[in-house]
């Protein structure tokens, strides 16, 4: 059997296969059980049941999950994208925006902080466009004013965010939110006007920084975080070299560097100027070096200092843990400290992480 993005937009490509006698789409992997028995019943011929997931309006809400995770639990709010960047196929695999009720996001909450979670992390396929699928004039920060009012839950983390959702109303309701982690992953993926234009990313370099700006303003000890594509069709070294000086000036604390690959039925595979394998290479290892001197140039401005750690695991008498703006502190320690917040006292910075002790 074969489920989710890849059969939803090749369904004839798979139904070539001999040993695959099932395929689903996006919308029927919550019928998986009701789809197999009917295929047993009925014996049919046609191996695939994959509906036209742009006329999918709703979105799929599989009820309450249980989680095993001891710390931290993923909810997902938002299904769908209307971007439609050049590049990504995700549009026409996962339909267009498509946002949770609040009542469902919120039960569900309650229910993961009553087993002891005290972190979820809000997420979605494009988690910014919330609420634009509704009538009622609901968005973002409006699900996270109502988040924020559940009694035992200590953080609510925000995965990817369009940066255009960062103004200055947005940071005004947010900044009052004490449970906000202060760490945001802002998409970015191109350094260079022109090569954003060629993406169909719908912002430039001048406003991304005003983002940047406001976000540092309103918290100082902000980890700001990105995703970054090398070797775009037509990305010339001048262009790259323009992403790099704009990197080298922004420092993102981390960078997740990822070379260009075509993916079947998008734009960018038509475009000329396809980039070499090598110069890619090049291109991301060079961005890679440079995360890593952000990171740890970050990371040495809290040694001598305390932090909060909310503790996930041990690991040979070590325990680890994230603070509120994503960085892995360990603390070596008989105690047994998991799901538990701690104040910390930063000793040194090693590989990319902070070592303290307990206080």
């Amino acid at each position: 059997m074969l489920h989710g993005c890849y059969a939803q937009v090749s369904k004839d490509e798979m139904a070539k296969i001999d040993e695959l006698d099932l395929i689903l789409g996006n919308n029927e992997k919550n019928r998986i059980v009701e789809i197999i028995e009917k295929k047993i019943v009925d014996e049919q011929e046609n191996k695939y049941e994959v509906s036209d997931i742009s006329k999918q309006k709703e979105f799929l809400d599989f009820g309450l999950t249980e989680y095993n995770e001891k710390t931290r639990a993923v909810i997902k709010v938002q299904d769908g994208c209307d971007n439609f960047c050049t590049y990504c196929i995700i549009p026409y695999a996962k339909g267009r925006v498509r946002s949770r009720k609040i009542e469902s996001i919120i039960q569900e909450i309650q229910k993961i902080v009553r087993n002891g979670i005290k972190e979820v992390v809000i997420t979605g396929i494009q988690v910014a466009a919330y609420g634009r699928d509704f009538e009622d004039d609901i968005s973002l920060i409006d699900l996270l004013e109502e988040i924020n009012k559940i009694e035992g839950l200590k953080r609510i983390r925000l995965s990817s965010l369009e940066p255009k959702i960062i103004t200055e109303e947005f940071v005004d309701r947010l900044k009052k939110l004490d449970k906000i982690c202060h760490h945001f992953h802002l998409s970015l993926q191109s350094g260079c006007n022109e090569t954003l234009k060629r993406m169909n990313r719908k912002y430039t370099i001048e406003e991304f920084i005003k983002v940047v700006e406001l976000l540092r303003n309103t918290y100082p000890d902000v980890a700001l975080t990105t995703d970054i594509i090398v070797g775009f069709p037509g990305e010339t070294d001048e262009e790259f070299n323009i992403t790099y000086e704009f990197l080298k000036n922004i420092k993102f604390v981390k960078m997740h560097v990822f070379k260009y690959s075509q993916r079947k039925g998008t734009l960018a595979t038509k475009m000329k100027n396809q980039i070499n394998p090598k110069i890619k290479e090049e291109r991301s290892n060079l961005l890679i070096e440079l995360s890593n001197q952000n990171e740890k140039e970050f990371l040495n401005q809290f040694i001598d200092k305390e932090v909060e750690v909310l503790f996930e695991e041990n690991d040979d008498k070590y325990y680890k843990g994230h603070t509120s703006n994503y960085i892995m502190v360990k603390s070596l320690t008989n105690e047994k400290i998991q799901n538990e917040l701690r104040r910390v006292k930063i000793k040194e910075e090693k590989n990319l992480e902070l070592v303290g002790t307990l206080l």
